[in-house]
């Protein structure tokens, strides 16, 4: 009876995680004053000193093993690729002439709403809510002075966009994450998670225009682009939507960054190499992360730490949508435990894979639960990397912010709904 309740003390890894790195973050009032992966390794520590009835040796085979499983290594091996892929197409000057073009289309009647739907094509493109918060929140800041708008109201259009993209993206690391975790292709991921937070993105562009009504103004100077520059981004959308293997749309999606740059004078021949590099670069933290997740889950799992878990949960859940509303609320609490929805599906992804397997549940909708309620989550807590870049940008209080930040909010309550609303 032991062993199918499992062990609370093999979740004691994850508890010495989460007391360190809310604890320093309490108490420094910073919550990347803790580097996550130191965390992670004194929790790897922890996980290596329990339970004498495994050598060492035989616990460093046990995260081998953990490591080495198939869904580990290729969204390692996805992570590096996406991070070649953004290093080169940013390089390119993609991310500017894609913001320039949206300016330009869009009607200045508009303007807020056209921050929020340049920022969904932006982070879906590029993969990363912060670079997209980054790239437009000067020119929220623009508007707002030129428009009277209040300042929340734009930056919160911008994280509402940066958002969307975060949770969609093909190449975003939690959308990797998601997939790789519950053993499920990009494509299906994206349909089954698209039909789900589309009707709060549509509240939010609506609920923005709405707060902006019956106002226009002209943006001064020019908003120059080169459409080639673009094409690498609808390269690789396209390229995922249709099915063609991941590795191969982002090595596409490179080559024609580089191309596009070279061709149009953005990027010397010779940095063709460095930028791809930087980009790759980029992803070490994230990557290493990764492993060293795996590697404690194996062994938290072996000690019944995960068997614990999963008692837990099945004794309070009957059937499929109480076991997706677990997920969910799993989702929520180990992201606003961690302020990182890509370590926070690492981590919750192999409970949520056991769970969504015991109650026969889709793996793209487990895969598409991991990834809305971990964005969602992060797109609303004030110490969240993304609310806190949004902040510094414009000077403004995080708690400021959030009252408009309209995608996540909307997004937690359209897919609550539909969750408990739709047949199994």
């Amino acid at each position: 009876m032991g062993e199918q309740k499992g062990r609370v003390a093999g979740l004691l890894p994850i508890g010495v995680f989460l007391v360190l790195f809310l604890g320093v973050g309490l108490v420094t009032r910073d919550f990347y004053s803790m580097p996550a992966i130191v965390a992670f390794l004194i929790a790897l520590t922890v996980a290596f000193l329990q339970n004498r009835e495994y050598s060492f040796q035989e616990k460093l085979h046990i995260i081998a093993e953990g490591v080495g499983d198939d869904n580990i290594i290729t969204m390692c091996l996805i992570y590096l690729a996406a991070g070649a892929f953004s290093g080169a197409v940013t390089a390119a000057g993609g991310v500017d002439s894609t913001v320039n073009l949206g300016l330009t289309l869009l009607p200045s009647g508009i303007v807020v709403a056209g921050l929020m739907i340049i920022g969904c094509f932006i982070s879906v493109s590029m993969g990363t809510s912060m670079g997209t918060i980054g790239a437009l929140a000067p020119i929220a800041v623009g508007i707002s002075e030129k428009t009277g708008f209040s300042m929340a109201i734009c930056i919160g259009a911008v994280v509402s966009g940066a958002m969307f993209g975060d949770n969609l993206s093909m190449i975003s690391d939690t959308t990797i994450a998601a997939v790789r975790t519950q053993g499920c292709e990009m494509r299906d991921k994206f349909k089954e998670n698209f039909l789900l937070v589309l009707p709060a993105a549509i509240l939010a562009v609506i609920g923005y225009i709405c707060l902006t009504r019956g106002s226009s103004f002209q943006l001064e100077g020019t908003y120059a682009y080169h459409i080639w520059q673009v094409v690498p981004y609808l390269l690789v959308l396209v390229g995922a939507l249709a099915g063609v293997n991941v590795f191969v749309v982002l090595l596409v999606g490179t080559v024609a960054s580089l191309l596009a740059g070279v061709g149009t004078g953005s990027l010397a021949l010779g940095e063709c190499f460095q930028v791809m590099g930087n980009g790759i670069t980029s992803m070490y933290d994230i990557t290493v992360i990764s492993m060293i997740v795996a590697c404690i889950v194996a062994l938290v799992k072996r000690n019944g730490g995960i068997t614990c878990i999963l008692h837990l949960i099945h004794s309070r859940i009957h059937g499929k949508k109480g076991a997706q509303l677990g997920i969910a609320f799993l989702s929520l609490l180990v992201d606003m435990a961690t302020a990182n929805n890509t370590i926070a599906i690492v981590m919750a992804g192999p409970i949520a894979r056991e769970i969504s397997e015991d109650y026969e549940i889709d793996p793209k909708r487990t895969a598409s639960i991991l990834d809305i309620f971990t964005s969602a989550a992060q797109g609303l807590i004030p110490y969240g990397a993304q609310i806190l870049l949004a902040a510094g940008q414009t000077g403004l209080s995080p708690i400021a912010i959030l009252p408009y930040v309209f995608y996540p909010i909307l997004m937690l309550v359209s897919v609550l709904l539909i969750m408990l609303i739709r047949r199994d």
